[in-house]
């Protein structure tokens, strides 16, 4: 969002101007040009079990042609070795741009991870706000903007994912670019007077106003930004999904990203999901699973979690040895103090728990600090009486739609989701909670391990309808028609 072009130096064999070539593209009014932080380069198991965004976004390139823009995940020490590789693979250009170790250490660690991850999460007390992190996020924007424009097209749409590059759509305009961009934000939005303790939240603000078309996970992320924008930059809200502001008029829109519900499918009937499962199954002699699975991160809920779980085991003794949670916590921003000392929280109680029911023969509760493959997850789900979902804040919380396409429908497990994932906006068919009180988490684990067989096949039926009509081909199809100027209700 700021300045004229910088050169930037060009890989060996690399096209300065990517995809302007036949290959993959399908001339329906110009190419979908896709910009991200991170870009995931299909190769081998790593395109069979990949996330929900980038599954999203290939399909998305496949059936329009065009770029996939982003850092390359590699660093430099100079800005006079960075570097911009350009990969061709099925029909799709990918454009790769090094970071220096300065630029990554302020832009990614610093405020997209220390300042907008926590804001956004409504944690205003895990907040740290640097000025120097704000103009390296700038600058970083500015750049990938200058590099991405030497290869735009007027005709072609700009499709910008997540919060690491909010100002990108407002340096493209300062840099002429007149066609159609759109933003989708994977996190929450938080309410107005949480957004405005940021320092920069007027120019935050104005960069969304940039963009045709801001997206959201759910309609209440959604008001938010309209209640924020109508208080502090003076938008006409015309309808609850588009404003004008400065003689423009921004769409903004409620669409959750889902699963791709094939591939869950097939992972959970791999030959190694059901290893896994069967290995899990001997081990738990009978009892009945509760399984919890996230980022190590403050935004899962996962020491309120675990004190729902102490809760039901000091409150419903009748569950003691029979039941048995299993928490899996992949590492996650372990060079960040507020995630070590998360972590040491997490593994006090952990101990507390063990250490105060454990006997003999029956521990009750298993923690994981690794990362599984998906296919593994999917047998652990499929095995799992509860799957226990309770973050404190989140956009929307892939893992609890994973768990419902992974249960059998003749003899399903039962949700347990937190009113503040964004999924409980329409996952008809969970145990809703309130993570703060675990009071209430202990009493729906005692209701989802009691449950009837028929209450379960039923609640399962719904919550499997309303995986499939929000899955990752409705959110693709829902958002490029906007973003396209159509306008589909469906």
């Amino acid at each position: 969002m700021l300045r004229s072009p910088a050169k930037v130096p060009v890989a060996r064999g690399s096209s300065a101007r990517a995809g302007d070539g036949k290959s993959g593209q399908k001339e329906r009014g110009g190419r979908l040009v896709v910009a991200s932080n991170r870009v995931s380069v299909p190769t081998g198991r790593q395109a069979a079990s990949a996330g929900g965004l980038a599954v999203g976004v290939q399909a998305a390139l496949r059936d329009h042609g065009g770029i996939w823009f982003g850092w390359s995940g590699e660093l430099v020490t100079d800005p006079a070795e960075r570097q911009v590789r350009t990969v061709e693979k099925d029909g799709i250009t990918y454009v790769l741009i090094d970071l220096t170790r300065t630029e990554h250490r302020a832009y990614y660690g610093g405020m997209a991870n220390r300042t907008l991850w926590p804001l956004l999460h409504y944690r205003i007390d895990l907040t740290t706000c640097e000025h120097e992190w704000y103009r390296t996020y700038a600058a970083v924007n500015r750049l990938f903007a200058e590099t991405l424009m030497e290869r735009l097209r007027p005709e072609d749409r700009v499709w910008v994912q997540d919060f690491h590059l909010i100002p990108l759509g407002r340096e493209l305009r300062r840099l002429g670019f007149a066609g159609r961009l759109g933003f989708f934000l994977h996190v929450p939005f938080p309410p107005a007077q949480i957004f405005l303790t940021l320092p920069w939240h007027h120019e935050l603000g104005q960069d969304l106003c940039a963009y045709d078309v801001a997206g959201f996970q759910t309609p209440t992320d959604r008001d938010h930004f309209v209640d924020y924008a109508r208080r502090e930059l003076g938008a006409e809200v015309l309808a609850e999904d588009r404003f004008r502001r400065e003689g423009r008029t921004i769409e903004v829109e409620a669409v959750p990203i889902g699963v791709d519900v094939r591939e869950v499918e097939r992972l959970t009937q791999s030959a190694e999901a059901r290893r896994q499962r069967d290995a899990l199954q001997a081990s738990l002699d009978g009892r009945a699973l509760i399984i919890g699975v996230d980022r190590l991160d403050y935004s899962k809920g996962i020491v309120e979690r675990l004190r729902g779980y102490l809760s039901l085991l000091a409150d419903y003794p009748q569950h003691r040895r029979k039941v048995v949670l299993m928490q899996i916590s992949a590492p996650s921003r372990e060079d960040l103090p507020e995630y070590r000392d998360m972590r040491r929280t997490i593994e006090r109680l952990v101990g507390h728990i063990v250490g105060r029911y454990a006997e003999a023969d029956w521990i009750p509760l298993r923690y994981l600090n690794r990362t599984h493959s998906r296919r593994t997850l999917a047998g652990f789900y499929r095995l799992a009486r509860v799957g226990l979902v309770t973050p404190l804040r989140d956009g929307l919380n892939l893992v609890a739609e994973e768990f419902v396409v992974a249960q059998d429908p003749n003899d399903p497990g039962v949700l347990v989701l937190s009113r503040f994932a964004g999924a409980a906006a329409y996952l008809d068919g969970a145990l809703v909670v309130n993570p703060y009180d675990v009071g209430a988490v202990a009493e729906a684990l005692d209701r989802a391990l009691t449950m009837t067989l028929e209450e379960r096949q039923e609640r399962h039926r719904r919550l499997l309808a309303a995986v499939r009509a929000n899955d990752v081909a409705a959110w693709r199809r829902r958002y490029l028609a906007a973003l396209e100027g159509e306008h589909e209700t469906s």
